[in-house]
């Protein structure tokens, strides 16, 4: 296998126990919009179990899709049966590759142990012959404009409150993680607004859903709601809606998890910016 171990750095300071590292999930989601370098658009980093072999080809399969549809936009690709016999030997498109433990610093305790462990595997991929995979699958690149996503979300949760997602709205910090990490999986920046831009744009829990149209053609601004059922298997139903180039575009899902439902949204803006048509 033509790709070996190397050590990924981590973005910050190691830091000691799980309340520290959620502390600082959270700053960095209010604080930083979710944005890409170029460069992080051949990287993925997927969660498997171990070090070795075991989950290792799973895991390399696993960032292979992420990557093609980060850098294409062509989301189908997540489940394209073309891909699995390249997604079999994902190893052949790795330039390198890293784990970082996810329970660094935690004192190891009963059947933890080393067999067990979380760990989120970074893989790096050949730029060059990634490309030429997605010639092979009639796909490029995406060039274009990235634009930054402007969620307006409602959200009435598992208590039944219901709330706006922004930058100082305390209920919704679980909701920033979640939009900072879909814009890292999907190579888009992420703004969450801040209160007083929900305001200017006469949004409210009562008032909504907002008529936002394409005012900032700068950013694509998507409303959606996303509620809490107990009918549903996992629990969250979501829908969407924004304005591009003139058209009106609705999708949503039902029966995931809040980071699922998250993603969704983030996959449809960007399939509809990199011009490959309405969210699917």
């Amino acid at each position: 296998m033509a790709c070996r171990d190397q050590l990924i750095r981590p973005l910050w300071p190691a830091l000691v126990g799980t309340g520290a590292a959620l502390l600082a999930c959270l700053v960095l989601a209010q604080a930083i919009p979710a944005k890409a370098e170029e460069g992080d658009l051949y990287q993925a980093t997927v969660i498997v179990t171990g070090t070795d072999m075991r989950s290792r080809p799973t895991g390399f399969a696993r960032a292979l899709r992420q990557v093609l549809v980060k850098l294409s936009g062509e989301t189908r690709l997540r489940n394209d049966a073309r891909l699995d016999p390249f997604a079999v030997h994902a190893d052949r498109f790795v330039a390198s590759f890293g784990y970082k433990d996810q329970m660094a610093g935690i004192k190891v305790h009963d059947d933890q142990g080393t067999y067990d462990r979380s760990y989120d595997l970074t893989v790096r991929f050949d730029p060059a012959r990634i490309d030429k995979l997605l010639a092979d699958l009639s796909e490029r690149p995406f060039g274009g404009e990235r634009k930054p996503i402007l969620p307006i979300l409602r959200v009435r949760g598992v208590t039944g409150a219901t709330y706006l997602v922004s930058t100082e709205a305390p209920q919704a910090a679980d909701q920033r993680v979640s939009l900072f990490n879909a814009g890292i999986l999907y190579g888009t920046e992420i703004e969450v607004p801040r209160d007083k831009e929900l305001a200017a744009l006469s949004v409210s829990v009562v008032q909504f859903p907002p008529e936002l149209g394409e005012a900032e053609p700068s950013r694509m601004l998507v409303s959606g709601t996303l509620d809490f059922q107990e009918s549903e298997p996992i629990g969250w139903v979501a829908s969407f809606h924004t304005r591009f180039q003139g058209a009106d575009y609705a999708w949503g899902i039902k029966g995931a998890n809040f980071d699922e439902a998250v993603n969704e949204m983030t996959r449809g803006a960007l399939r509809l910016m990199s011009g490959h048509g309405a969210p699917q």
